[in-house]
């Protein structure tokens, strides 16, 4: 069984969507819906406009409702749960049921929690087993895992109950202050991770919402493994009512990623469903002819895990740490890169430049790899 976001999604062989055009055992549109996310991800973490930054391409602030940057990270625990079910026949495929598909799992659980350990010791200078994002992705897809294999209605049914009890955690409990108290400095969460912070366990609260989002991105991508006739329509109406109930939802509790409250991950995870419908028909249907049309997207999303950490390492250990003297003076190289794209061309134009210059340097390097058939998966 895959880890979700990195796993080669794997329909049978004898899919019909296998064609010149795609990859044979893979479905185009979630290597497409994961790749934009990769893109997404690269876009807002290094967006370099400074105070002329849109407020799309910042996280929106406590009581700010919703910006385009709070939809990439749960679209990658979409892409997680969506996986699952490819994940899980390739694995029954191959042979492994019970335990041993679970010790599987976990193996590859702890190997993608260790690499996100790695990744985030580097940005932070120091050791650290703490949460992050990875790590959050492990340990989400790997309870997610433990149920993909439930019809579709109880996945759905586990994921309402876990979101509803968090609510009820987030809006009556009395951790951290009184019974209903749900503010940025006072609330359930904030409490326990102050608990939680000593241990480097900070963050571990989320798991419970986003292994809800992993099922529901699990059960959103079922039919299409299955290639139920009717999968564009039970998608369609899947993500209409998911993104109308998570819009609802926010009435009681609003939209809020720091602490992942249910209306913020049902109503990303509609939104999820929507997108990975307008991927599949472009690329799935009829034949897999236009599958060519997402190569840009699916190039980084069959690389996701390389795409994710490469950049953010190289970020952190060439950009950040080596000096030059390019701009008139000794600085980081990503400080003289950006310096004289700002002097040449404004503030604006510059930042925009550097950006996505950054962005294209990166798929540039993800597409020659994929030209050499080098993929990094656990």
């Amino acid at each position: 069984m895959g880890l979700a976001l990195f796993s080669s999604p794997a329909p049978a062989a004898d899919s019909p969507h296998t064609t010149s055009g795609a990859v044979a055992g893979r479905l185009s549109s979630l290597d497409a819906w994961r790749g934009l996310t990769v893109l997404l991800m690269l876009l807002v973490n290094n967006v370099s406009l400074g105070n002329l930054t849109p407020r799309q391409l910042q996280h929106a602030p406590w009581g700010g409702g919703l910006t385009f940057t709070d939809l990439v990270f749960p679209w990658f625990l979409f892409c997680a749960g969506a996986a699952l079910p490819f994940s899980l026949s390739a694995a029954q495929r191959a042979g492994q049921r019970g335990w041993a598909l679970v010790g599987k799992q976990a193996q590859r659980t702890v190997l993608l929690y260790l690499v996100g350990c790695v990744v985030t010791s580097a940005t932070e200078h120091r050791f650290t087993l703490g949460l992050g994002v990875l790590q959050i992705i492990a340990l989400a897809s790997f309870f997610g895992g433990l149920l993909s294999g439930l019809p579709v209605r109880w996945r759905l049914a586990v994921a309402g109950i876990l979101l509803i009890g968090y609510d009820l955690f987030l809006k009556l409990s009395g951790v951290g202050g009184a019974a209903g108290l749900f503010t940025e400095a006072h609330n359930p969460v904030q409490a326990v991770n102050a608990l939680l912070t000593p241990w480097g366990l900070r963050g571990l609260p989320s798991v419970i919402p986003t292994t809800a989002l992993v099922l529901l991105g699990s059960a959103a991508a079922q039919p299409l493994k299955d290639r139920q006739p009717r999968a564009p329509w039970l998608l369609l109406g899947l993500g209409v009512v998911l993104s109308v109930l998570g819009w609802l939802w926010a009435g009681h509790l609003e939209f809020n990623k720091a602490v992942w409250t249910p209306s913020y991950v049902v109503y990303c995870s509609g939104l999820g469903t929507l997108g990975l419908l307008a991927f599949y028909l472009i690329a799935d249907t009829g034949g897999g002819r236009r599958a060519r049309w997402l190569t840009p997207l699916t190039i980084p999303g069959r690389n996701a895990l390389f795409a994710y950490v490469a950049p953010i390492l190289i970020k952190t250990y060439v950009l950040l740490d080596w000096n030059v003297t390019w701009a008139g003076g000794t600085m980081p190289m990503g400080r003289a890169l950006l310096t004289l794209a700002r002097d040449h061309l404004g503030l604006w134009g510059g930042g925009w430049v550097y950006t996505l210059g950054y962005m294209l340097a990166v798929w540039l390097g993800l597409a020659y790899l994929a030209r050499r058939g080098w993929l990094w998966k656990l």
